[in-house]
């Protein structure tokens, strides 16, 4: 798929999650946070492809785009950009360690496109763009991780959304880790 048409599509079904939220939680703080969670289910299933679908990028190229990375953070980077206006409207208070993870997240998700760039125009070599994937990879998809499994222990009250989303997202975050395993001891690749 073309990276002007994924964009399109991606922008697209944020505007429409955005309605989604606010036909069922209103113009309201609550409407606001459904946004931000539809935003980030959004995110996991853009970060899915990437993740189970490389190390294949022709495969990826058909599936996606052709610059992967790039889409995911521009999705993410809306999701984020929610993400803030609610914490600030909110007044939650911030758990620092989330943050820090959440921070060296964003900061590898916004290189990614950088090092995929580079890597094209030959700038820098295979395997510092192999290196850089694998740590974008195993990194975001551990703060998807990180993201589900204090919602499911109850460890993170007011978060919206409903107990069995939860268990549901992170059982898919941890297939999604099952399957990349998997491809990786049948097809001997590495990323």
């Amino acid at each position: 798929m073309s990276f002007r048409k994924t964009l399109l599509t991606v922008v697209l079904l944020e505007i429409l999650l955005v309605v989604l939220a606010l036909v069922n939680y209103g113009n309201s703080l609550a409407g606001l946070q459904a946004v931000t969670r539809y935003s980030g289910r959004l995110s996991l299933l853009l970060f899915s492809i990437v993740f189970i679908v490389l190390p294949d990028r022709q495969q990826l190229k058909k599936v996606l785009s052709d610059n992967p990375f790039l889409i995911f953070a521009v999705a993410h980077g809306i999701h984020l950009a929610e993400l803030v206006a609610y914490v600030y409207l909110s007044g939650n208070e911030l758990i620092p360690i989330r943050l820090a993870g959440g921070f060296i997240a964003y900061v590898l998700i916004f290189a990614m496109p950088v090092f995929q760039s580079r890597y094209e125009k030959g700038l820098i070599t295979e395997t510092h763009f192999k290196t850089a994937l694998t740590v974008y990879q195993y990194y975001v998809w551990f703060i998807f991780f990180m993201s589900y499994l204090p919602r499911v222990q109850g460890k993170l009250p007011n978060v919206g959304g409903e107990y069995w989303e939860f268990v549901v997202l992170l059982a898919w975050v941890c297939m999604l880790m099952g399957m990349k395993l998997a491809s990786l001891l049948l097809n001997g690749k590495r990323a």
